[in-house]
């Protein structure tokens, strides 16, 4: 497994434009898919408590290929904030981190969509939970090695 890309603050704040419209999309995509997967639980479930007929069964493979299609495009999301090497987080409140360095250890510079800038920091267990502003301690140079 290859090490993570380390961010320097600079590099993940020039990510930003791009990481904030992936989730943005990310966000909006999300609920809908929830919501078609509601629809097909309660479409399956009357499915098996009745017998059907075939509108009934093609009403629930449209919906199925909905929640399908959602499906996709959420991982192509998901697969693109991993190609640009950050973490999406969490699909509450749009949490992304950056891998970086603080102090020769492995950390996360940490933002959520509608902050305009990367201002926190937090170590590798703490989550959002632990946030600390960012200081001179972080990775200034990606030439840096992992420790």
């Amino acid at each position: 497994m290859a090490p993570p890309k380390l961010f320097t603050l600079e590099e993940a704040e020039r990510t930003l434009p791009l990481v904030r419209r992936v989730v943005a999309d990310l966000l909006e995509e999300y609920p809908r898919w929830r919501a078609a997967v509601g629809r097909f639980e309660l479409l399956s479930a009357g499915a098996r408590a009745e017998p059907a007929g075939p509108s009934a069964s093609e009403e629930l493979r449209a919906v199925q290929e909905e929640v399908a299609a959602y499906a996709r495009r959420i991982d192509d999301y998901l697969k693109e904030l991993e190609a640009v090497g950050c973490v999406f987080k969490g699909f509450e409140a749009g949490l992304v981190d950056f891998p970086s360095l603080r102090e020769d250890r492995l950390v996360y510079l940490c933002w959520r969509l509608g902050e305009d800038h990367i201002r926190w920091w937090h170590e590798l267990g703490a989550g959002a939970a632990g946030r600390q502003p960012v200081d001179g301690g972080i990775l200034t140079e990606t030439s840096e090695a992992l420790p």
